[in-house]
């Protein structure tokens, strides 16, 4: 019988007959890739099989007199267990992405750790490392649980067989992208076994109730490699992020069908593995320098905890007719209406000037209320003076100039003064925070400023 294959675009999953050099889906280059179709009543037999053994369904009354089969399983390690909404759910597939060397394999490996050593058989498979390398890792995390397993496989039948013997309670595959699923002929990382991977392994771990974590790499655009279809599969979709050249690392929840998706999990990388920090409160100020230009400290909400944060700004005379703008961890396009207010409404001469904003400790602003921060830190390069060390600042920034009001000023003013600031320039009619059951709270002065100008003149009048 004659083969049938046909092409498939590795970045977006779109089929075609022929090979394309650029892809009519997404218009990838070079990212089509030949695959073999599976005879039809290969097809029909399987859909055969999967009907026969189907679940039987359950009333609501039968489930709710098992509440211990489906109760977390906390770690331990304070700021998993935050983002993920008190630990992992049994029968859960979660997909933990990031960049190369970020720290992926060193967080599962101490979640799987802490685990073990609460007496929760867990299983390590590890499709890119032997067994030696992996427990090389695990002894330098300080891991010696005999409830631990380690396993260096890509078959997933054979690691699902595996699980079952072990009755384990917690799975780890590191990565998605090496495991081969029987059916599929294509190479290991092609979009077909990817896609068909995910589906086993989430049916494997409804029908088994172990909880299952995947480690899936990330494209240079940020996004976990494969299908997009990949992240609506999961149960959660968690993202580490962090900079290699610093010592911080963010954990996010993009989805949780558990959870909250709002809260961040802050760790430090130290040798001994990555430190969670329950209260970062000061975390991001530490080298902060006293009375510096350009610097500016803010208040930042993630989740449930507010955030001290430094943003730098530097402005520079241009030697291209389009000045440059750059921004790292705070957007592009806010940068640019938030020069444009200054050159508009403040009077600051900047279209001759490069502007380049930074976030410190690789943190992302992702709320206009650090505008406010932002505008006095560029006005500050600008006039080559200082902001005071001892000043906060929070709130948006219209178009026209105007200070626009923010949520939970009340929970950021507390942040602030429990972290040894003085004043804080607020959006007008800030202070009425404090008449509602917050003055007894705040012993810090709360400055209200209507406008751009306004804050400009209150924050460099010292």
């Amino acid at each position: 019988m004659r083969v049938k294959t046909q092409y498939v675009c590795q970045s977006c999953g779109y089929q075609a007959a022929k090979w394309h050099g650029r892809c009519p889906g997404c218009g990838s280059w070079n990212s089509m890739v030949e695959e073999i179709i599976p005879p039809t009543h290969e097809v029909g037999r399987r859909l055969e099989k999967d009907a026969s053994d189907a679940p039987r369904p359950l009333d609501l009354s039968t489930l709710t007199e098992r509440p211990e089969a489906f109760r977390r399983i906390p770690s331990g390690i304070s700021e998993w267990d935050r983002v993920l909404g008190g630990g992992l759910v049994p029968g859960s597939l979660i997909l933990i992405g990031g960049e190369p060397g970020v720290g992926k394999s060193t967080l599962v490996m101490q979640v799987a750790l802490r685990y073990a050593g609460q007496g929760e058989t867990v299983l390590y498979v590890s499709g890119e490392e032997s067994v030696e390398q992996v427990g090389l890792r695990a002894r330098r995390l300080g891991g010696d649980e005999k409830s631990f397993y380690l396993l260096s496989e890509s078959r997933l039948e054979h690691i699902a067989d595996v699980a079952r013997k072990l009755h384990v309670r917690v799975l780890i595959i590191d990565s998605i992208q090496t495991m081969r699923h029987p059916d599929i002929t294509s190479a290991p990382g092609s979009v077909a076994q990817v896609r068909e991977g995910t589906t086993f392994l989430l049916d494997f771990a409804k029908t088994s109730g172990v909880a299952t974590l995947i480690v899936g790499h990330v494209t240079k655009s940020g996004d976990i490699a494969g299908p997009r279809m990949l992240e609506h599969m999961v149960d959660t979709v968690l993202y580490f992020e962090g900079d290699r050249d610093h010592f911080y690392r963010l954990l996010r929840a993009m989805k949780n069908r558990f959870g909250s998706t709002y809260e961040l999990g802050v760790f430090e990388m130290q040798d001994r593995g990555l430190i969670p920090h329950e209260t970062p409160g000061e975390l991001f100020l530490r080298e902060r320098q006293e009375e510096s230009i350009g610097s500016a400290v803010l208040v930042t909400i993630e989740g449930t905890r507010p955030f001290l944060l430094e943003i730098q700004a530097l402005l520079v005379p241009s030697l291209y007719p389009a000045p440059r703008r750059t921004a790292s961890g705070y957007d592009l396009n806010r940068l640019h209406m938030l020069l444009a207010v200054l050159e508009k409404k403040a009077g600051l001469h900047l279209m001759g000037q490069d502007a380049y904003v930074n976030v410190v400790g690789g943190m992302r602003i992702g709320e206009p209320a650090g505008d406010l921060a932002t505008a006095l830190a560029i006005a500050s390069s600008f006039r080559e003076r200082p902001l005071s060390a001892r000043d906060v600042y929070l709130g948006e920034i219209g178009l026209t100039g105007e200070v626009r009001q923010i949520p939970r000023l009340l929970e950021r003013l507390k942040e602030a003064q429990s972290r040894g600031f003085r004043r804080a320039l607020v959006p007008p009619k800030g202070d009425r925070v404090l008449e509602q059951g917050g003055e007894k709270h705040i012993s810090l002065e709360v400055v209200p400023v209507q406008t751009i100008q306004e804050a400009l003149m209150v924050a460099f009048a010292y």
